[in-house]
């Protein structure tokens, strides 16, 4: 396969790129041609390669989506994040340290074998006993053992009550092994699922082809050939010439603003589970007052952003749940924070933190990646945070960097991104949990209060939905109160592809499962 490849090494301005674009796609024709001869084999672009197709290892992104049509999960998530029947059939708790699960009869793995209980407690095991060494054995702490009843049933016994086990055991996050893989397994992987692995090379491409004998009902494609292209403007360019057929989340919403009036293509436009947000230090000598926090959030026009870089494609954000979620807190629950340089100036004020002669209050430092459209997003805060006084100097660096910097709290305040974790409720206590500290969680900004974690505690124990929902509600609540961060915006998933696929509905995971329904025309 012969791919056109262009790289772009800094941010131009957006009048630059359009011309930019415009040469490069000229000489793009004579080069770029379709990457399989199969018309019914389907061209998907990914920024990067999976770091690994077997799910109990690969945490990134790419390892979860493309192993997610690969392998099956034990139950899936609707549109409102509960979970639902998959291979799992059904379960029962007949108490709070004991969880049933019942499979699905007649279900085979690619090479013929049969998927039954033992699969199932040897991939659990598997992540938990040493077999593997992975960051998803976390997720499994709770189980003391793994009771195999009989072929299609199996117990799970636990240590503490675990509401948010089964979650851990959805699409996305889990995948069910044949009983004995080992940690080489990601280099030739066997699932159960709509695709079966054909190939891999590493920066290249993902080959996968038809299951025809998929329990769920076959792909309506031969295969998916997904090709890596780290550069947005090169997948553009290969999406407009035809030599891919489709990209989800790619491109930026400025490629995808130009690609709208290109005659063959189509864009899929729907709600993401994404959430992007600004976190604080809460130690920072300036932010350890939520009233300058709150006063930060006031004197944000988050709207006017998502209207103007986002260009509409986006829904503003007042919790870290998407939108729709069953435990989500209502608008009307939460503490909000519309636009208001004029109560922004008042906190301030009764924060000690009083104009001087150059009209500055207090000076915040932001951190983010070097990523063009968040690098976008924090120069216009910087000009909306002025506005009530607060100096806002901005720090990008390479993710690495900046992710070292991020996780060792050497910060006051960052820009970053959830995807997928936040559909579970527990990302409360990942987030903000006092037990939750780097490296034994994600709460960087070393936020700690004892209701929250008193409440959260709750909430991990409670079987029953409804009690949970109002512990974390009444998280929530405390959160948009005291302000550790700002949820600013859930970006829609933008799936752009080619005329001759039809049938792409994006999910608001943004998972890949689509691919099974998909038709191609010749």
């Amino acid at each position: 396969m012969i791919r056109c490849l262009f790289a772009l090494h800094a941010p131009r301005p957006r009048r630059w790129r359009s011309m930019l674009f415009s040469l490069i796609f000229l000489s793009a024709l004579a080069g770029c041609h379709r990457s399989t001869n199969d018309p019914q084999t389907v061209v998907m672009i990914i920024e990067s390669s999976p770091n690994n197709l077997d799910v109990r290892q690969g945490t990134d992104a790419q390892s979860e989506r493309v192993g997610g049509v690969i392998f099956d999960a034990l139950v899936k998530k609707d549109e409102h994040y509960n979970l639902q029947p998959w291979l799992a059939t059904s379960w029962e708790q007949p108490d709070p340290l004991t969880l049933v699960i019942h499979l699905r009869d007649g279900v085979r793995f690619h090479d013929g074998r049969p998927l039954e209980s033992e699969d199932v407690a040897w991939t659990i095991r598997s992540m938990i006993d040493g077999t593997l060494i992975t960051a998803k054995g976390g997720a499994f702490a709770s189980v003391d053992r793994v009771e195999v009843r009989d072929r299609l049933t199996l117990v799970l016994r636990l240590k503490h009550p675990d509401a948010g086990l089964l979650f851990n055991m959805s699409d996305g996050l889990f995948g069910v092994v044949p009983r004995g893989s080992g940690r080489d397994f990601g280099l030739h992987p066997i699932g159960s699922g709509p695709f079966r692995f054909v190939s891999a090379v590493q920066d290249k491409e993902v080959i996968v082809a038809r299951n025809p004998d998929y329990w769920a009902g076959a792909p309506k494609i031969n295969g998916v050939r997904f090709t890596v292209v780290p550069d947005a403007i090169t997948s553009a360019l290969e999406l407009r010439k035809g030599s891919a057929d489709l990209a989800s989340n790619v491109l930026t919403f400025d490629m995808i603003h130009t690609l709208e009036k290109t005659s063959n293509l189509k864009i899929e436009s729907g709600p993401s589970s994404v959430v992007i947000y600004t976190n604080f230090n809460v130690n920072d000598p300036v932010l350890r007052d939520r009233r300058v926090r709150q006063a930060v959030a006031f004197a944000m026009d988050r709207q006017a952003i998502v209207d103007s870089i986002w260009r509409g494609q986006a829904r503003l954000a007042d919790t870290m749940l998407p939108a729709g979620h069953w435990a989500a807190a209502s608008d009307s629950e939460m503490a909000q924070y519309p636009h208001d340089v004029e109560r922004a100036a008042k906190l301030l004020d009764e924060a000690g933190f009083h104009r001087g002669p150059d009209g500055i209050r207090l000076r915040i430092t932001l951190k983010t990646s070097t990523d063009e459209t968040t690098r976008l997003m924090a120069a216009v805060l910087q000009q909306q945070l002025r506005a009530a006084g607060i100096r806002l100097d901005l720090r990008s660096a390479e993710f690495g960097t900046f992710y070292s910097d991020v996780t060792r709290g050497a910060f006051q305040m960052y820009a970053l991104r959830w995807i997928g974790s936040n559909e579970d409720p527990d990302i409360f206590r990942y987030t903000y949990g006092s037990s939750a500290f780097p490296p034994k969680g994600a709460n960087r900004g070393r936020y700690s209060n004892p209701r929250v974690d008193s409440l959260l505690a709750a909430a991990a124990g409670e079987i029953d939905q409804q009690k949970r929902r109002a512990d974390y509600v009444e998280v929530q609540k405390i959160l948009a109160a005291d302000l550790p961060g700002i949820p600013l915006w859930y970006p829609n998933n933008e799936v752009v592809h080619t005329k001759r696929v039809k049938g792409v509905r994006p999910q608001g995971s943004g998972t890949f499962d689509y691919l099974r329904e998909i038709t191609v025309t010749q």
